[in-house]
């Protein structure tokens, strides 16, 4: 990576002032999954091992621009010194003298947690103004939120004009992971590309038809593929606008000699809901009923492809995954995922949350923790908060 890493900086003695991803679901004022947390904990420990000072920022939740209570940093605080073994201190807000001089009173090895950044409008808006009195509170930038690096906002784009900025340990592996497979994959490369909506996913199928050697497709999507071959879907959920985009789809794939698998079978409820009536039908979907999930059939060809990949990217459920009748074909191909020995990376979010449900996380060889700058990244898009870090 032709970026500054936190490596390449000389810590000791220095603030470092780095942005996380510590946008973590809390109840009851505790934190309850506290995996981004953990995360960051390796640059964290870095920083402190080598001399330095840490001041903290990230956001949480969705504040509108103005303090709230609910989204507060301080049960996070808490958690991130449980974790650390060593006091975490806390300020009142994210900016300002008082800010300031918190943060110029640290000693090496000491951490300072600031404020919610969403608590400021300005952050959400990249105001350069407000950047740059972020800037005031270190030496050094390190941004190792990867979960916001699609995002132009003032603490992820704007502080790295103001002071030498480093890729930090996570945001560091993410790109390793995700530019490897894209640049330079061992082959076959699979993707495996699920959830509700083709439009969502469609620069993404866009860019890896240019790349891959297969693209298996599960989820809500499927039922807009099926629709653009003329075969009937019931109820299924649909995209009307997009049947002629995923025509296109299917043509170019077979233009390029790219393996584009369907479902060959199909579970379909009555209702989306636990107790409803169920049955697996193969090729078409009778009226009146819902395709919830990828068949059994499907299921095993999806992990028979997999097990014979050398890299394969996941993004997306192959049903709805959250109800549990529904949730098999998922089940089956994140095990066959972790039983493949592939390089396997599992994009952020559902497929993520998947993973951890079957505690499978350990077994691929990495799980992003950026959904939405996972996708972006897959799309082959720039992100603002890489290209805003210093260049070697």
């Amino acid at each position: 990576m032709a970026k500054l890493t936190i490596e390449d900086l000389k810590v000791a003695g220095k603030r470092v002032l780095m942005r996380v991803d510590f946008n973590v679901p809390l109840k009851g004022g505790a934190v309850t999954d506290d995996t981004r947390i953990e995360a960051s904990l390796p640059s964290i420990r870095y920083v402190l091992d080598h001399g330095g000072s840490l001041v903290l920022m990230s956001h949480l939740g969705r504040p509108q621009g103005k303090p709230e209570d609910q989204f507060r940093m301080a049960p996070v605080a808490r958690r991130l010194q449980e974790l650390l073994g060593r006091p975490v201190k806390t300020v009142g807000d994210c900016i300002g003298p008082e800010v300031e001089q918190a943060a110029k009173d640290l000693k090496p090895g000491e951490v300072l947690l600031l404020e919610n950044l969403r608590f400021h409008p300005e952050e959400e808006k990249g105001d350069d103004a407000f950047a740059q009195k972020l800037a005031r509170l270190g030496d050094v930038y390190v941004n190792d939120a990867f979960g916001t690096a699609h995002r132009a906002h003032a603490s992820v784009a704007g502080v790295p004009k103001y002071l030498r900025a480093a890729a930090g340990l996570l945001m560091q592996k993410e790109l390793k992971y995700l530019g490897e497979a894209l640049a330079n994959p061992a082959r076959p490369f699979l993707a495996i590309l699920g959830g509700a909506k083709v439009s969502d996913k469609i620069p993404v199928i866009e860019n890896l038809l240019t790349k891959v050697d297969g693209l298996l497709i599960g989820g809500g999507m499927t039922y807009t593929f099926m629709r653009a071959q003329g075969k009937s879907i019931g109820a299924s959920i649909v995209e009307e606008d997009r049947i002629p985009v995923a025509r296109d789809i299917l043509a170019r794939a077979k233009a390029k000699g790219v393996e584009l698998l369907l479902p060959v079978d199909h579970l379909i409820a009555k209702d989306v809901a636990a107790g409803a009536e169920t049955r697996v039908v193969e090729d078409e979907i009778p009226a009146g009923w819902k395709g919830v999930d990828i068949g059994p059939k499907t299921a095993a060809l999806y992990s028979e492809k997999v097990a014979k990949a050398k890299t394969v990217v996941w993004n997306g459920p192959m049903g709805i995954f959250e109800v549990e009748p529904f949730a098999q074909g998922t089940h089956r191909v994140a095990e066959a995922l972790a039983q493949s020995g592939c390089l396997s990376i599992v994009g952020g979010g559902d497929s993520a949350a998947a993973v951890a449900k079957y505690g499978l996380t350990g077994r691929v060889t990495h799980v992003s923790t950026g959904g939405g700058a996972s996708l972006e990244f897959l799309e082959g898009k720039e992100l603002p908060g890489v290209a805003a870090l210093s260049d070697t």
